[in-house]
């Protein structure tokens, strides 16, 4: 079952967007459990990841039920919705469209047929050879019409098995038409041919599986319940459920798990490009990726800042909430106070009311306003997680000269972003990022501010305790570690 009934939201204004997220995936095999409502439970944690539509699909061993929406996971679901969902095994899927427009019919988790029963599929990431896995559909599609037109000596016309434009009904499509006794065999000689950035988690009516793309670009970790397994985009969606963490899913490996166990399967050999932005910003700072507690490398990130762009002031302060742990690590290592100097309203973030011109310019002054008591005076340091267009940042600036600071020194705890991401990301497009073409001097003075500081891209990955070989930089160094001439614009998760 699905419904439609949900409106489209708006951003207060779509032109002043940082970063977006992409998309949070969850799943959980457990017998005797109430899995939809630990799945709930699961994408509540991963809400971070994608505001737009949120889905749930479950199995009672004989049928796949599926429930989404448009909105937060919140607004989807309800008691009675969670309780017509039941059976051992969930997965679900809260989104955010990297590329393309929202809309219902790019909802997750996809259904469809396969040979083998029914697979419910959710996905982080972003394909990069979305068009071959067209081409390979559109073939085995023409071929199995021509099966049919010549076993019936008649017309025959196939309806396209996808009623969305997006690469996870893209690969759910192909699952229906790969060589196999099963599906784990399907996904094994499926997933070698996909290429980019991909998390899955998938089922069919009797088998949970997990799948992350050789790369290992976005996270995906493994749990333990007291009677099952939990696969999420991110270890605190584990804490949440009260999963133990056992490990994350490996670059190039399949998982499958039903009653005989967890079953490991290697597709792919690993070549890993994890994507460092996600310790920068996606992740939720009590999440662990590779073994690392974000949190603890983000006020690293702020530490290092300061040793790289020191600066007398009396206040330190944060963008709230991103900015907040580089911020502190900024004042540890400076020896600089910090303070609160901005509210942010926990409650804006997407509104049913389409702004006018005038609204949409005061629109930062809904999610952020100035304690004028703590800024009146001071020379502030401010601290944010990244600049995209700058148009936020400049706003910014202007308000809290306006409160009355005396100066406003803005230090970014990541390099300069000057390449769009094409694994998942929702970055601007090159031309709209304020940092390509301009010097960071040029940036200073296009923003307002007293002086501007960007940590260092070594710097940045030192925090992050990563092998730097192991990364992915390619939004801050235009090195991408996948070919990206073949990904489409609108083909996003």
């Amino acid at each position: 079952m699905a419904r439609g009934d949900g409106q489209l939201t708006h951003e207060i204004d779509p032109q002043d967007r940082g970063p977006q997220d992409e998309c949070g995936v969850f799943g959980v095999w457990a017998p005797g459990e109430e899995t939809a409502k630990l799945t709930y439970f699961g994408l509540y944690a991963l809400q971070h990841r994608g505001q737009e539509s949120a889905g749930i699909a479950a199995s009672n061993g004989k049928q796949i039920l599926i429930y989404r929406d448009m909105g937060l996971v919140s607004q989807v679901f309800h008691e009675r919705d969670l309780e017509l969902l039941q059976g051992h095994i969930a997965v679900g899927h809260t989104r955010y469209s990297t590329t393309g427009s929202p809309s219902f019919e790019n909802a997750q988790p996809t259904l469809g047929p396969t040979p083998f029963g029914t697979v419910a599929l959710a996905h982080n990431g972003n394909l990069t050879n979305f068009d071959a896995l067209e081409a390979m559909a559109d073939a085995r599609r023409d071929h199995a019409t021509k099966v049919v037109e010549e076993a019936t000596k008649k017309s025959a016309r196939t309806r396209p098995f996808r009623d969305s434009s997006n690469d996870t009904s893209l690969v759910t499509e192909l699952f229906a038409t790969e060589d196999g006794e099963n599906l784990t065999e399907a996904a094994l000689s499926l997933l070698p041919h996909v290429e980019g950035a991909f998390s899955l988690v998938y089922m069919d009516e009797h088998t949970l599986y997990a799948a992350r793309d050789r790369h290992g670009v976005r996270p995906l970790s493994l749990g333990r319940l007291e009677n099952g397994w939990v696969v999420a985009s991110e270890t605190a969606a584990l804490d949440i459920v009260g999963a133990k963490f056992v490990r994350d899913i490996e670059p190039g490996e399949l998982i499958a798990i039903d009653e005989d166990g967890l079953r490991s399967h290697r597709f792919a050999e690993p070549s890993q490009a994890r994507c460092v932005f996600e310790y920068v910003y996606l992740a939720r700072p009590d999440s662990k990726l590779n073994g690392k507690n974000v949190h603890a490398a983000r006020t690293q990130m702020g530490r290092q800042l300061a040793e790289e762009y020191p600066v007398d002031a009396d206040l330190v302060i944060a963008t709230p909430e991103s900015g907040t742990p580089a911020a502190v690590g900024y004042a540890e290592a400076s020896g600089i106070p910090f303070g609160q100097g901005l509210m942010k309203n926990a409650y804006v973030g997407r509104t049913f009311i389409q702004p006018s011109q005038t609204l949409r310019q005061l629109g930062i002054r809904l999610k952020l306003n100035p304690i004028r008591e703590n800024i009146e005076g001071r020379r502030l340091v401010v601290v944010d997680d990244s600049i995209v267009r700058g148009n936020t940042q400049r706003a910014l600036i202007r308000m809290l000269r306006e409160a009355g600071a005396a100066e406003v020194h803005v230090r970014i705890s990541s390099p300069p972003v000057k390449w769009p991401c094409f694994y998942g990301i929702d970055f601007a497009t090159r031309a709209e990022l304020i940092a390509n073409g301009l010097t960071t001097t040029e940036i200073c003075e296009n923003l307002g501010a007293d002086s501007l500081g960007y940590i260092s891209l070594d710097g940045m990955i030192a925090a992050t305790e990563q092998e730097r070989s192991q990364l992915c930089t390619a939004c801050f160094s235009g090195e991408y570690p996948i070919p990206v001439n073949n990904t489409p614009a609108d083909k996003g998760c």
